[in-house]
């Protein structure tokens, strides 16, 4: 990530498009107090500078009838960094798993997984993820419920310079 110093009106625009991603310029310009054509040149700039890693659809899990979410704390027989980023890979291949967290600690991994229901993950638990290789053991935690998902950081937009990246 290329190191750019961030002002106000930069943040202003992290924090804006990170609650409404669908923002249009012209809104977002209005909201940081600048015009729309050099507004669109900051998000690009901040864009390029890795800051801003792209735009999604916050999809409502039960609407499509994924009722059940399960963190899965993963240990693996082997920390070998080798071992790790073969599990890293074999996950990117399991569309149920939604985050893959490698951990400090007891467990080696922390992976949000999302089924139809019990049956359909228990399937998923028994077919892929205990019999991939090198799998040490698996804690299985359903969610009851979600009370709180704010994806992103928390973006103080009146911070002063001293608190700003160079």
């Amino acid at each position: 990530m290329q190191r750019v110093k961030l002002d106000r009106i930069d943040r202003r625009i992290l924090a804006d498009l990170q609650a409404d991603g669908r923002m249009t310029n012209v809104e977002l310009a209005r909201r940081a107090g600048i015009s729309a054509p050099p507004c669109l040149r900051r998000v690009r700039a901040l864009e390029e500078a890795g800051f801003i890693k792209g735009y999604h659809a916050e999809i409502e899990p039960h609407a499509l009838a994924f009722n059940v979410t399960v963190f899965a704390h993963v240990g693996l027989n082997s920390q070998a960094e080798a071992d790790l980023r073969s599990f890293e890979e074999l996950v990117q291949g399991w569309p149920e798993v939604r985050e893959c967290h490698m951990l400090a600690g007891e467990t080696d991994f922390l992976l949000k997984i999302v089924a139809h229901d019990w049956d359909d993950y228990q399937r998923f638990l028994t077919t892929k993820l205990t019999a991939a290789p090198n799998i040490s053991h698996v804690k299985s935690s359903l969610a009851i419920r979600t009370s709180k998902l704010q994806p992103g950081v928390p973006i103080d937009v009146e911070v002063g310079p001293e608190a700003e990246s160079e």
